[in-house]
């Protein structure tokens, strides 16, 4: 008997779309494209050729992968939409959102801002819900993201949030993590043997 299918087919990648981003972090996002594309994982996105964004599908679509951006009408020129990738134009945020959930096996979250974090937050709080199980992974290059995760763990010592919730998701700090983590693998750690992360 062959090895089990694999379960990961699409990757949803919630990031930045601002030009003014950090080049590191477009260098990473193009890079997380390339590697999508390289494991024969679709790439979901939000649809816009800026920022972060517009660097991860360029990344994937370069290296020969399958792109779906999904932008609602009112953003096809602000963000300027991929001509050269799938794109779905939707009505509003909020069905660009549900399609690219439902669209998804799993998500990375980018550096980005206030609206990156409006879609981290739905989607952990659909997780909170059981709404899904879809494995979620931030990449955090120099601690961008373990601000939001104190103010989570706020909330917990709060008693708000119940403490399990902090198993919610991974972070890694290297692009080339992501897609183990995803498939529920621990960063390497130099000479270590490979550790299997909980992923729930």
């Amino acid at each position: 008997m062959g090895p089990a299918p694999d379960p990961l087919k699409s990757v949803c990648v919630f990031c930045g779309s601002s030009e003014a981003a950090d080049p590191s972090y477009l260098r990473a996002a193009s890079e997380l494209g390339r590697a999508l594309a390289t494991a024969g994982l679709r790439l979901v996105y939000g649809g816009g050729g800026v920022g972060l964004m517009g660097a991860t599908a360029r990344g994937a679509h370069e290296a020969g992968g399958k792109v779906l951006g999904i932008i609602p009408d009112f953003l096809v020129g602000r963000e300027r939409a991929l001509d050269m990738v799938e794109t779905v134009v939707v009505a509003s945020m909020h069905q660009r959102k549900q399609m690219m959930f439902e669209n998804a096996d799993a998500f990375v979250i980018l550096p980005g801002g206030i609206g990156t974090l409006e879609e981290v937050v739905e989607l952990l709080s659909w997780r909170r819900l059981d709404l899904h199980a879809k494995p979620v992974v931030f990449y955090n290059p120099d601690g961008f993201w373990t601000t939001l995760f104190a103010l989570f763990q706020h909330t917990v010592d709060s008693l708000l949030t119940p403490p399990e919730f902090m198993d919610s998701w991974t972070s890694v700090d290297r692009v080339e993590d992501i897609i183990p983590a995803l498939r529920g693998f621990a960063p390497e750690k130099p000479g270590a043997a490979p550790a299997v992360a909980r992923v729930t």
